[in-house]
């Protein structure tokens, strides 16, 4: 039996050795993995962060495009209401005199003073610069935020009607 008992104990400390090498290699395996994980997310992440980067440095240039896009279309709004207030202005100025003629010289009188008006009003936009403009308008809803929100649901409404009508 001291043959057997020596191969028996001969085959468990084989097995013993083979199982801590299989172990051992699993464990290197295991740890490679995890090296290499590590390093495909560092990757990843730095990747990430660059298109990140790129993408903010992007939205900034559209930024300051539309800024810059935004002001030439304000300039331009503002010549455009300057000319229809002096335009509007002119025509009921030539149209005071029927004013005169159908409904009497006080009337037509109110319809020269509307006209100055608008001339006043044409006047004073094209005096102010569109950053003057736009913190007039802050101040006026700071003032007066319900006129400020029932101007707005106005105009929102007209634009609704307006779009509405040219289908």
């Amino acid at each position: 039996m001291t043959d057997k008992t020596t191969a028996t104990t001969d085959n468990r400390s084989e097995a013993k050795s083979r199982f801590n090498a299989a172990l051992e290699e699993a464990k290197a395996g295991a740890a490679a993995l995890k090296a290499e994980g590590r390093d495909r997310a560092v990757a990843y992440r730095d990747q990430a962060k660059g298109k990140g980067e790129d993408w903010v440095t992007d939205a900034k240039a559209y930024g300051e495009e539309a800024k810059v896009k935004g002001r030439e279309l304000a300039v331009e709004g503002k010549a455009k209401a300057g000319e229809g207030l002096r335009s509007l202005s002119r025509l009921v100025s030539d149209n005071a005199y029927q004013v005169d003629e159908k409904l009497g010289a006080k009337y037509g009188d109110y319809a020269r003073s509307a006209s100055k008006s608008l001339d006043g009003y044409a006047t004073r936009l094209d005096e102010k610069s569109v950053d003057d403009l736009v913190e007039d308008g802050r101040e006026f809803v700071r003032k007066s935020p319900g006129k400020a929100l029932g101007i707005a649901a106005l105009v929102g409404f007209m634009f609704s009607r307006l779009f509405r009508s040219s289908r």
